[in-house]
């Protein structure tokens, strides 16, 4: 059952400019969160503002809860939609206890009802004994929960998440993840997830939707975005991706690293780029390869290697912590991805 769908919408500024939403077409399913990503400027912020109310469409429709709130013609105003909203700035009240702030959303309910609510919500994000303390009192995690379940509380059709821990270090950020994508599912709520960092994506989303300049580039699974993107964009965005260039041949795709046995759609003799990820590349020492060892990231678990190829080119290959090899090594570079690797026409440009 789809909660919100959105039908060829647009957003366009000024008359002279690109549209910021870009005949966008998408859909949550109840209980589901989908990510939206994208790089700066790519229209998810207006898509979230057009859903909330905040933007009216120029064109197309919006449907939530089985009911139309937007179209070119007429707008429902956003306290009529059934919308929370988690902010990347909290927009907790400063001068309310945090109590206060959950209970903001519940005016419409008798005494007895708000405090049980207000109880339940709080216990769920580990905010019960903070209910009465005030923003200025809390960490960053604690006021991400705190306007997490004030969003909640009133039970919206759905919850927009605006890029919400991007404030927060990483590590707190990695945790924060954890606990709000276990709240939302525990409540089983419908959410848009808005992020530009592919990892926290592929985290939360359990659909995945990429925009870039305004036009929707895929949406499928965390897996499918991952492992087929559908455009150069999409590869290059969610993930640390090479691109070599390839030629095909009836054996497969010839490249400089080797020739992956995989059937393509063109016809022989068509120039491609294929999309590398660090898993996918193997590294051998052999003093007779023009490869050369560019540079060595040590992560702690693994090593990431930067290889210059005879062409020049740049790869990357990823390989155990104790595997260590100088800069400067000549090593042998093989194709092994143990997978199809997504492969695009040469004329193909990343935006």
């Amino acid at each position: 059952m789809k909660t919100l769908e959105l039908i060829n919408v647009t957003k366009q500024y000024a008359p002279d400019a690109l549209p910021s939403v870009n005949s966008v077409s998408l859909s949550v399913a109840k209980g589901e969160t989908l990510a939206l990503i994208g790089p700066s400027g790519c229209g998810k912020t207006t898509t979230l503002r057009l859903i909330a109310g905040f933007e009216q469409p120029d064109s197309g429709t919006i449907v939530l809860g089985g009911k139309v709130i937007a179209d070119r013609k007429a707008s429902a105003p956003p306290e009529q939609r059934g919308v929370g909203m988690v902010f990347q700035d909290h927009a907790l009240f400063p001068h309310l206890t945090v109590a206060e702030n959950v209970a903001f959303g519940l005016d419409g309910q008798d005494r007895r009802s708000r405090t049980e609510q207000i109880d339940y919500m709080l216990k769920l994000v580990g905010l019960e004994r903070l209910a009465g303390r005030y923003p200025h009192e809390l960490s960053g995690g604690e006021r991400q929960r705190a306007a997490l379940v004030r969003a909640l509380a009133p039970r919206p059709v759905i919850v927009l998440l605006d890029e919400p821990f991007s404030n927060l270090d990483a590590d707190r950020r990695a945790e924060m993840r954890e606990q709000v994508r276990a709240i939302l599912k525990m409540l089983s709520a419908t959410a848009i997830f808005v992020t530009h960092d592919h990892e926290e994506a592929l985290f939360m989303g359990d659909h995945v939707a990429v925009l870039n300049a305004g036009r929707l580039e895929q949406v499928g699974t965390p897996e499918e975005i991952f492992h087929s993107p559908a455009t150069r964009f999409a590869a290059e965005f969610m993930g640390h991706t090479d691109f070599l260039p390839g030629t095909v041949t009836s054996a497969g795709i010839e490249t400089e690293i080797g020739v992956l046995a995989q059937s393509v759609d063109w016809p022989v003799g068509t120039p491609v780029e294929v999309a590398f990820r660090a898993d996918d590349v193997a590294l051998a020492p052999d003093p007779a390869s023009s490869a050369r060892i560019f540079a060595r990231h040590f992560k702690g678990a693994l090593n990431v290697y930067r290889v210059r190829l005879p062409s020049g080119r740049l790869i990357h290959s990823l390989q155990p912590h104790t595997r260590t090899l100088s800069p400067g090594t000549p090593v042998r570079v093989s194709a092994e991805p143990g997978h199809r690797l997504p492969c695009y026409p040469a004329s193909a440009q990343s935006s």
